[in-house]
């Protein structure tokens, strides 16, 4: 606990607790209890509800016009579109795009499976500003993303925002 968050704990233990739930029952291990059943878990911290004010999200479009990378400007808009994550954008691909029905499939996300997003007309309009250079969509990496938008928040001094909190504007 002190070098992880209290719902990471819960998961690890979780996960050990299963593992010798399995030599208990099916291989035979000689326990008669569970020992991690007996450790008392942390309470979780409450969930993060951060939200970007309209003026956040102007100040961020327009210190992207002073950015390095142009296409920053077209990744944050579409994660406000489609409520993607950041690992999600990097690795989409034209071939999952289907303009007809205004969909965009990610075959794995963050929990394993797979899902359709609906694209607004504003995200289909963002997709044709892009290039098709290669088989992915954006032509950045998740680490890149990352470091423009630490440089980005500290050129428009926005504090406290993460990249995951424009997720909830999608909704």
């Amino acid at each position: 606990l002190r070098q992880v968050k209290p719902g990471t704990v819960r998961r690890e233990l979780s996960v050990l607790h299963h593992c010798i739930e399995i030599a208990r029952k099916e291989w035979g291990l000689p326990l008669p209890v569970n020992p991690v059943g007996r450790i008392t878990l942390p309470k979780t911290s409450e969930p993060r509800n951060r939200r970007p004010t309209l003026d956040e999200i102007d100040n961020l479009l327009s210190g992207c016009r002073q950015c390095r990378s142009p296409v920053l400007g077209l990744i944050i808009q579409f994660a406000i579109e489609t409520g993607m994550r950041r690992g999600e954008l990097v690795s989409a691909r034209w071939s999952d795009v289907d303009l007809e029905s205004r969909t965009l499939h990610i075959p794995i996300s963050k929990n394993g499976h797979s899902r359709t997003i609906p694209l607004t007309p504003n995200a289909v309009s963002l997709l044709g500003t892009l290039s098709r250079q290669s088989d992915h969509i954006f032509q950045m990496s998740g680490n890149a993303i990352r470091l423009a938008w630490e440089r980005l928040k500290k050129r428009v001094v926005i504090t406290d925002l993460r990249f995951h909190d424009l997720r909830h504007e999608a909704v």
